[in-house]
């Protein structure tokens, strides 16, 4: 027999109904499947575009990191202030110990910008065109190479947590630190017509907080985005780095991430509590005691000791400053030394709190470095024969701001005797300032200072938050420290003098007793926390704004207006700045000058009007940034209230006259 077809072993169907029926029943479960198919896709579409929204929305909202985009600088112009170039890049890039970044500087050179991009090309975090949109003023062109922003420092080897070295895991070689200098925070910038004025020691408008999210996020980048890491390790290690050398690279970022990440999570624990900084203002001390009795004493320091940010203050203005009896805006430190050390243990230098086998108290701390400077920034002894030395207030450059209506500043004159020297003493430079009685007699060193008013918080009625804070603040310290109470202040002042103690006697030989007497700036270590906030001489205090301890004033004329009239909302970051009102402008184009309120305090119907992308809303509502007090108003002499209403005319007149100082 023969094999009958279509059988067993045959592909094809018979002949009749049931192939008719089976070509059929095939067609329809392949358009099912096509159909199950595509709504399938449909689905994966739609999970992925809602994936997409979340993950975008999660970029934006935790992520995205976005200052101003500034015009590019024209013109710049440094203001002659009695520093030779020379003398002012030493200020500028001079290496205090600090590690501020907790990186070495080769992976901050290395590091991208916290963006994404299809292209892959974000730029680098240290392009100084993208410091510059937080407030870091580029440093100087030296053949053909841009150096580092003001306020940045590449120092010596950096060690880790435990005091060994950080080393490059392809070569072994010591990478170095980078860190900030005083400049960071004290050289000021304002914008005139396209000129950039610089001031040497004049407040910076940086904004430090978001820059600190920015090298986290960076940082965060680097670990999980695919191909960053890639880049990352060719520039840090070179193209012939193999496995193992990127590995050890790979772990040395998870273990910054984790440190990182340890602070983050302290920062979101006490976030209910705290109050944003942004541009020109930095909660100081609080941020130093985080760091010194928190983050440096380990675990149970972060634990017992970590608090909220919330009295932040506006960088002040240190010319002159090395001879006022006693500093910071409380007036609660006495003592150069333990000032300037604390400001470096502040922003991470390194100090040794927790193993005595390392021996407690060393530090990275530069300590003949912050002598320099403070000798730089002080000068010789003042007298009235030659004024201040060292470094100078500025003085108004007519020739870029305009002249000074000599009118309107001889009636400024007569106002100020009558309604501010009493607080704030005479004008510098008269023979009333030199001899007045608040030059204290010489100390056995033969030394003269200045001392300053100090107003109640009662009295003046501005924002209490940062006398307060200081004055409530307890920490805990471990025993072997010797720490002898815990107050914040006192014991701070304890921990930066044993810091400073442990250099002079770790030197060959130690210090000599005069020498420290020398380098403390002949005197003690003096804290206190009184409820109250000095009253500074006002020279050069045009080139300063914002205005009040805690910044929320943004110009001189609305500081001179009652309280209620002036900006209850605007935007910190804004560079340009308003000859008429004397202070940053509030809006992108400023009033007319004959609409002085419009210009000067802003449009009460929109109170958004001066927004500024990527600048910083400061909420004066909010405890912290309250703009009360320092007023001259009419009606009830309540506590804030220190003068009588000033008429327009009047506060032009005290302006003009500010111009002259």
């Amino acid at each position: 027999m023969r094999e009958q077809r279509g059988g067993r072993g045959s592909s094809k169907l018979p002949n009749g109904p049931l192939r008719s029926r089976g070509f059929r029943n095939t067609r329809v479960g392949k358009m099912v499947t096509i159909r199950k198919v595509k709504i399938a896709i449909g689905v994966v579409a739609v999970v992925l575009v809602c994936l997409a929204g979340v993950g975008f929305k999660l970029y934006r909202d935790k992520l995205y990191v976005g200052p101003p985009d500034y015009p590019p600088i024209y013109k710049v112009e440094w203001l002659e202030q009695g520093w030779s170039p020379q003398q002012r890049e030493w200020f500028h890039h001079t290496d205090q110990g600090t590690q501020t970044l907790n990186i070495p500087y080769e992976w901050f050179l290395a590091l991208e910008q916290p963006r994404i991009s299809l292209l892959g090309n974000v730029g680098r975090l240290s392009d100084p065109a993208y410091l510059d949109r937080f407030g870091f003023i580029p440093g100087a062109t030296k053949g053909g190479e841009n150096q580092l922003s003001i306020g940045f420092a590449r120092g010596g080897p950096m060690g880790m947590a435990d005091g060994a070295p950080w080393l490059n895991p392809r070569t072994n070689e010591p990478l170095t630190t980078i860190g900030f200098t005083c400049a960071a925070c004290h050289t000021g910038r304002l914008t005139y017509r396209q000129t950039t004025l610089l001031i040497d020691g004049g407040p910076a408008l940086t904004n430090l907080g978001m820059f600190r999210q920015a090298l986290g996020i960076s940082v965060l980048f680097t670990k999980l985005i695919p191909g960053r890491f890639d880049r990352f390790a060719k520039n840090v290690l070179g193209d012939d780095a193999d496995d193992e050398a990127r590995a050890r690279l790979r772990d040395q970022l998870n273990a910054v991430w984790d440190q990182f990440n340890i602070v983050r999570k302290l920062d979101k624990e006490v976030a209910d509590a705290s109050v944003d900084e942004g541009y020109g203002r930095l909660d100081a001390m609080n941020r130093i005691g985080n760091q010194v009795f928190a983050l440096d004493l380990g675990k149970e320091g972060r634990e017992k000791n970590y608090v909220a940010t919330s009295s932040p203050v506006n960088f002040p203005h240190i010319w002159n400053t090395s001879w006022f009896d006693w500093v910071q805006y409380n007036a609660s430190i006495e003592q150069p030394m333990v000032r300037n050390a604390g400001e470096s243990l502040g922003v991470s230098a390194p100090v040794n709190l927790t193993d005595a086998k390392r021996g407690l108290f060393t530090s990275h701390v530069q300590i003949e470095k912050i002598d320099g400077m403070e000798k730089q920034i002080a000068g010789k002894q003042p007298n009235e024969t030659n004024g201040f030395t060292g470094l100078n207030a500025p003085k108004w450059p007519e020739n870029i701001l305009g002249p000074i209506d000599p009118t309107l500043a001889a009636s400024g004159a007569t106002l100020y005797d009558n309604l501010c020297k009493g607080c704030h003493l005479p004008p510098v430079g008269t023979p009333e300032f030199w001899r007045s009685e608040h030059w204290l007699p010489a100390n056995k060193f033969g030394q003269r200072f200045l001392r300053l008013n100090l107003v109640p918080i009662t009295k003046i009625g501005t924002d209490p938050a940062l006398a307060e804070g200081m004055a409530k603040r307890k920490v805990w310290t471990p025993a072997d420290l010797k720490i002898s109470t815990n107050e914040f202040g006192g014991a701070l002042g304890e921990v930066v003098e044993k810091t400073v103690n442990r250099w002079y006697d770790s030197q060959t030989p130690p210090t000599p007793a005069a020498k420290r007497e020398e380098m403390n700036g002949y005197r003690a270590n003096g804290i206190r926390a009184p409820l109250a906030y000095k009253a500074r001489p006002l020279n050069g205090v045009w080139a300063t704004p914002p205005f009040l301890h805690n910044g929320s004033v943004p110009n001189t004329y609305a500081l001179l207006s009652p309280a209620s009239d002036r900006p209850k909302l605007f935007y910190l970051g804004r560079r340009e700045f308003d000859p008429v009102c004397m202070g940053y402008q509030i809006a992108a184009t400023a009033a007319p000058p004959d609409k002085l309120d419009l210009r000067c305090l802003g449009d009460k119907t929109d109170l958004e009007a001066g927004e500024l992308e990527g600048g910083f809303k400061l909420d004066t509502t909010i405890r912290g940034n309250h703009n009360t007090g320092h007023e001259f108003n009419d009606g009830e002499q309540k506590s804030g209230v220190i003068g009588r209403k000033l008429s327009p005319q009047e506060r032009r007149s005290l302006i003009e006259f500010l111009k002259t100082q």
